[in-house]
């Protein structure tokens, strides 16, 4: 199944209003789903629709709630999203942060009471479109349900913990990270179960901490293994202590909002000036060389090229924009049941 970007936004965006929404969020929403479908991380698209709408009929997300801001100074500021979507706060807290960061130069922001964020890379791609560096640190997901064991341990105890960076550049493409910390997604384990599939090695342990590759076994009792055994396990914790510890997002858990997962969510998100310490066109300069000399590496024995990060994520986008979105079939059914469910026609 294919659909243009257009279309998917629309359907996304009468689905979620059907459900709830009222319009300004829904159409938020709609934009970075599909923004994510559009750069290929489909694993932060509209697969998740199914799960809002049914977080909003428990009563976890509050689909017309708008984020506050709780607490500012000239260069930091707490944001409570409200329960509502997460990406609407998200974005609240990370135009906030660019705002005071233009005018002090760097500022803090932290985000509680939100709800699924999303692809943290649109964050900090939008830090780097106003010649920014964003960092974006999540955590708290783990507090009631653990998915994640620790470097050396046979119990979840942690979470996915996904962290972004992004770094503005002049000619090249802006140079933007965003990953879990943990090997896997929680979604490619779910969909790996469901289609029956094995999943690559060193990527989740059954409930003795054993790796393994079927994914069953993670629902048996197993979890996560961090991303490059004890360095992602760090940065695992780093993302907990940023997130959760930091931002003080425990003392605003309020059951059952946000659910088990995002109830005591919290996420920092820093943004600072390139031009900080010398001329932009300076610093876009020497980004962009750096990128070219990485990029001139020749390629290694199974490689066609050297790419930097956010490389893969442009080109996509940009092949999507022009030949449209595909959907799994599997997928595309299951949105279909819940559209004619909330009376939403399918085009």
């Amino acid at each position: 199944m294919i659909r243009t970007a257009d279309q998917l936004h629309t359907f996304t965006a009468q689905l979620l209003q059907a459900a709830g929404a009222d319009q300004r969020n829904a159409q938020r929403v709609a934009q970075a789903l599909v923004g994510a479908n559009l750069c290929g991380v489909d694993t932060h698209g509209v697969w998740h629709l199914p799960g809002y709408v049914q977080a909003i009929r428990a009563g976890e997300l509050l689909p017309t709630a708008w984020p506050t801001i709780l607490e500012e100074g000239p260069a930091y500021a707490r944001v409570a999203g409200g329960w509502t979507f997460g990406h609407v706060g998200a974005e609240v807290a990370m135009e906030l942060a660019l705002d005071k960061a233009a005018t002090s130069g760097i500022a803090l922001v932290s985000l509680v009471q939100a709800h699924h964020i999303g692809r943290l890379g649109e964050y900090v791609e939008l830090a780097a479109s106003r010649n920014m560096v964003g960092l974006v640190w999540a955590g708290g997901f783990a507090e009631e349900q653990p998915v994640a064991m620790p470097y050396g341990g046979r119990r979840p105890v942690l979470h996915t913990n996904p962290l972004a960076m992004g770094f503005p550049a002049g000619a090249e493409t802006p140079m933007v990270l965003d990953f879990a910390t943990t090997a896997l997604s929680g979604v490619k384990v779910v969909e790996a179960r469901s289609q029956g599939k094995q999943l690559p090695p060193g990527c989740i342990a059954d409930r003795e901490g054993k790796p393994t590759t079927d994914p069953e076994e993670f629902f048996k009792g197993g979890g996560h293994l961090p991303f490059g055994g004890h360095k992602g396990y760090g940065l695992m914790l780093a993302a907990e202590l940023l997130g959760r510890v930091f931002t003080g997002s425990d003392t605003f858990a309020e059951r059952p909002h946000g659910g088990p997962i995002f109830g005591h969510t919290g996420t920092a998100m820093i943004a600072f000036r390139a031009d900080l310490f010398q001329p932009l066109t300076e610093y876009a300069s020497r980004t962009d060389e750096l990128e070219q000399r990485v990029r001139a590496v020749p390629p290694a024995l199974g490689f066609a090229e050297v790419l930097v990060p956010g490389d893969l994520e442009a080109r996509t986008r940009e092949v999507r924009q022009r030949e449209g979105i595909p959907i799994p079939d599997d997928l595309w059914g299951r949105l279909s049941e819940l559209a004619s469910s909330l009376g939403v026609e399918v085009g």
